[in-house]
């Protein structure tokens, strides 16, 4: 992922009580993601909060904020990225009302947490690309119908089009084909005849 263009790296946030454990996916994710690295489920909610998070890779057996309460947090505050479980509680049917987006049982191997974020990075980028393009096309049937003083003076068309920008940004951070998708958009004409 990104690894093939200029665009900036997916943004990966590995939590885990353990440290070693944690430093050790941090590491398996080097050159694929930019990777950051928490201890606690605390400091988890406070790193989504203040940074574009695309994939977290959480621990279910945390003191003090679990892993489950994290979860929920996030789904909570309507998360926009992708969840993987990265655990060694193995799963029973409590996990069919859980919204994580994989769930991984530890030990984990190198080659599967890599696989993982590959997929859900992969997964979460079209799912943006799809959003962008649905907003782009709205603003650009705008764009071809009123005046630039009534677009720049329209709260809701501004708003969309700094949605659409930071849509676009994600989507070719997450996919290595985003350059060849948005040129094909580009192709299509979206003014009356």
């Amino acid at each position: 992922m990104g690894e093939q263009t200029d665009e900036p790296l997916p943004t990966a946030l590995v939590v885990d009580d353990e440290k070693e454990v944690a430093d050790a996916y941090a590491l398996r994710l080097r050159g694929r993601c930019t990777v950051e690295t928490v201890y606690d489920g605390n400091a988890a909610l406070s790193a989504v909060a203040e940074r574009d998070i695309d994939v977290v890779l959480l621990d279910r057996h945390m003191p003090g904020l679990s892993g489950d309460e994290v979860l929920a947090e996030l789904d909570e505050r309507e998360f926009d990225g992708r969840v993987i479980m990265v655990t060694a509680i193995d799963p029973g049917f409590d996990v069919l009302d859980m919204p994580f987006d994989d769930y991984l049982c530890k030990p984990v191997e190198r080659e599967d947490v890599r696989t993982a974020v590959d997929q859900q990075c992969t997964t979460l980028g079209y799912e943006t690309l799809g959003e962008y393009f649905s907003l782009e096309a709205t603003c650009r049937v705008i764009e071809a119908e009123l005046p630039v003083d009534e677009r720049e003076q329209h709260d809701e068309y501004q708003a969309a089009k700094a949605r659409a920008r930071r849509l676009e940004q994600r989507a070719r951070r997450l996919l290595d084909d985003a350059a060849d998708l948005f040129e094909t958009f580009e192709t299509v004409s979206r003014e009356g005849r």
